[in-house]
């Protein structure tokens, strides 16, 4: 036997199974090899010491390691030469590194700087979960769970790309096909197996990986703005009357509707917070007064926040901690008492409002207590939300912080079930992990932070069309956590119950239409009616030779444009407020329709459409009521009506680097892209974001 360590080169994917004794890799290395129609290393060590113990009964020992280290890698070597794209390895000398020092103490050098030094481009590392097979060279069953973590923990000490295989047979082979088929094409656009293995422990779907890689090679195509949706124009305007009616049918409709609030509610509230963090991490006390300060960075926000300091609904709260904290609290200095009150305020280890999420910190004061955002929706959830007396929201949440909502509702819920005699249900989900995005530098190279890791990013509150397609409801109506009013209450109601009456309206035509087109009862003459109906109704224009088309052919065009889910969205007067609004949009395939549109989907060197930008009379506050279910019920696959080539490449900074990211469509601009739309003007009223911690000073979110 050639006395050779050596690994060969090879330009093939190489696969190295390694585990303990018994854990399926011999049977998982035959399947893949198979399954590739390419070859596989056999355990050299097998055929050795089976030899060896039906010639005298002799067991392996210390010697073995080395000629079993040069037999394995004989076998190995040989196998390239033999195989197609892929070789797959039953051990290596990894493994018999391992065997040589859990049961003898000791390794040879040669093996070990062999060992470290052979590369494959993926370890699965077999687990202990498949039962225990006795065999002649086999050691025993006992002891598998300390055996396996030494396993484990070489690889982790050694820096290899490996992932863990748990499971029957069948369940380890189509798991492993999936991983190397993504290996696969991950090598192809040049990530590293150590980029591979991270994406997958993070949980992010590689084929939106792949896709973020080519949009940040490629760019965004920019809306195509044709006009500004206007009343009259895209936008819907009633009356009181006509909202008072459209309420009431709701009311009268609504018995025979699953209904459900949905709430995004997962970030948390640093940006609420961000000028006084900037405040914190910039002023010396020691060396410099607040108004100095404010001067020398132009800071509009922070005089606002002292001047009105005791309108907070948290003020008493933090200025009773204060005064335990420093019992000569009162002979401070008044910047002295300004600087501390931000400090604990914003401390870990006080009251952490920045680092919370928005929906448990206090927003308004009434006479009797301090009420969060989630009693708000809890509050509003009953009085528009309900059906035969039960009522559900379900909040998106970060894991982190899903105790603080269990906390906050156990409290919260039985006070207003018992104020309302309403049954709420309550219940959460993530925003998924598959969706966040990588992060690439100026050259879209993926960027490591300082302890060499991958940075990812969450894929923004598009993601969230997954959680939103999780949903069973009929009707679901969208509001943000921040955006809740102080009183109002009826008003607030009225305006949330008119929409849906508008939605039920345009659902109940919609799907009669849907109806009679599969039971084949609609002719020539109907399909006049059904095309004013999608025009005058639903904004949603025919193209130019539909009336050259087959009367068959008309109706399965009419069919595709009708069989999708329904949004209402309010819209409130365009006052400067940052984020999207209501436009009419043209398509890579010259289709107009209506879509909310952010500012950093325009082009803003395209004079035209920053006029078309500018001429905005409405902006979107996020007030929807969605229809999500088909005229037989069954729920939408809401994936497929998503703009896929929309989206937003965000730029960052990590570790003072410039930096890009990538996030999803907006949940209600591209991930709503597809869906029939319906705008409707609404009050100012509807719409009281808490952007900034001053936000809370403005009249929607103080006592009255």
């Amino acid at each position: 036997m050639e006395k050779d360590l050596r690994q060969q080169k090879t330009t093939i994917i190489k696969i190295a199974l390694f585990g303990p004794e018994s854990t399926g890799k011999t049977t998982l290395a035959k399947q893949l090899a198979e399954y590739y129609e390419t070859e596989w290393v056999p355990e050299f060590a097998r055929d050795y010491l089976q030899e060896k113990w039906e010639e005298n009964q002799h067991i392996c020992t210390a010697d073995d390691m080395m000629p079993i280290a040069y037999g394995q890698m004989a076998l190995e070597n040989e196998k390239i030469a033999e195989a197609k794209k892929y070789l797959f390895c039953d051990t290596n000398l990894m493994v018999t590194k391992v065997f040589s020092e859990v049961y003898y103490g000791f390794c040879d050098p040669l093996l070990n700087e062999a060992a470290l030094k052979h590369d494959y481009d993926l370890f699965f590392l077999t687990d202990i979960d498949v039962p225990w097979e006795k065999d002649d060279i086999r050691d025993k069953a006992e002891g598998r769970e300390t055996v396996f973590s030494v396993f484990k923990q070489t690889l982790i000490d050694n820096k290899k790309p490996f992932i863990p295989l748990s499971g029957d047979k069948e369940t380890r082979l189509a798991i492993a096909v999936a991983i190397i088929n993504n290996l696969t094409l991950a090598k192809e656009r040049g990530l590293s197996s150590q980029d591979f293995v991270e994406i997958y422990n993070n949980g992010t779907d590689f084929e939106n990986v792949f896709k973020q890689l080519d949009i940040f090679k490629n760019g965004i195509p920019k809306s195509n703005l044709v006009s500004p949706a206007t009343t009259h124009n895209g936008i819907l305007s009633l009356s009181e009357n006509e909202f008072q009616e459209k309420a009431l049918f709701y009311d009268a409709e609504k018995s025979k509707f699953k209904l459900k609030k949905f709430v995004p509610a997962s970030g948390a509230a640093s940006r609420m917070f961000k000028f006084l963090t900037a405040f914190l991490n910039d002023f010396d006390i020691n060396n410099e007064t607040i108004n100095a300060y404010i001067n020398r960075k132009k800071d509009s926000e922070l005089p606002i926040f002292i001047v009105a300091m005791e309108k907070f609904p948290f003020f008493k709260s933090v200025d009773q901690k204060l005064r335990e904290i420093y019992p000569n609290f009162e002979s401070l200095s008044r910047d002295y008492k300004n600087y501390y009150f931000i400090k604990i305020l914003l401390s870990s280890d006080y009251f952490d409002f920045a680092n919370k999420p928005k929906a448990v910190l206090p927003f308004h004061e009434y006479n009797t207590h301090i009420a969060i955002p989630i009693e708000e929706h809890l509050n509003e959830c009953v009085h528009y939300a309900t059906s035969e007396k039960v009522s559900n929201l379900h909040f998106t949440v970060s894991e982190a912080h899903q105790n603080l909502f269990e906390e906050s509702i156990l409290l919260l819920k039985q006070k207003i079930e018992n104020e309302s005699a309403i049954e709420i249900n309550v219940g959460y989900s993530y925003q998924s992990k598959k969706t966040d995005s990588v992060t690439v530098d100026v050259n879209n190279k993926l960027v490591r932070d300082k302890n060499n890791k991958l940075v990812f990013r969450p894929g923004g509150h598009g993601a969230l069309i997954d959680n939103l397609n999780q949903l069973d409801a009929d009707i679901i109506f969208v509001k943000n956590i921040d955006n809740v009013i102080q009183n109002h209450i009826n008003e607030i109601t009225l305006y949330k119950k008119a929409l849906a009456g508008i939605l039920i309206t345009i659902q109940q035509k919609v799907f009669g239409y849907l109806k009679a087109i599969e039971k084949k009862e609609i002719h020539k003459e109907g399909i006049a009616e059904i095309t004013s109906f999608l025009k005058v109704r639903l904004n949603t224009d025919l193209s130019s030779d539909f009336n050259k088309f087959t009367l068959e052919n008309q109706i399965e065009k009419i069919k595709e444009l009708l069989d999708r889910p329904i949004r209402v969205c309010g819209m409130v007067k365009n006052e400067g407020e940052p984020g999207g609004g209501p436009f009419w949009v043209m398509n890579d395939k010259g289709e107009v329709s209506l879509q909310i549109v952010e500012t950093s989907q325009v082009d803003l060197t395209n004079k035209k459409q920053l006029e078309i930008l500018a001429e905005a009379t409405h902006f979107n506050p996020v007030d929807l009521v969605c229809g999500i279910k088909n005229y037989k019920g069954q729920k939408f696959n809401l994936k497929q009506f998503v703009d896929q080539k929309s989206g937003f490449i965000v730029e960052k900074s990590v570790e003072g680097k410039a930096v890009k990211s990538y996030e999803l469509p907006g949940l209600w601009n591209g991930s709503m892209a597809n869906w029939l739309t319906v705008f409707v003007a609404v009050p100012l009223i509807t719409f009281n974001p808490v952007k900034t911690v001053n936000d809370l000073l403005k009249p929607a979110h103080q006592p009255q």
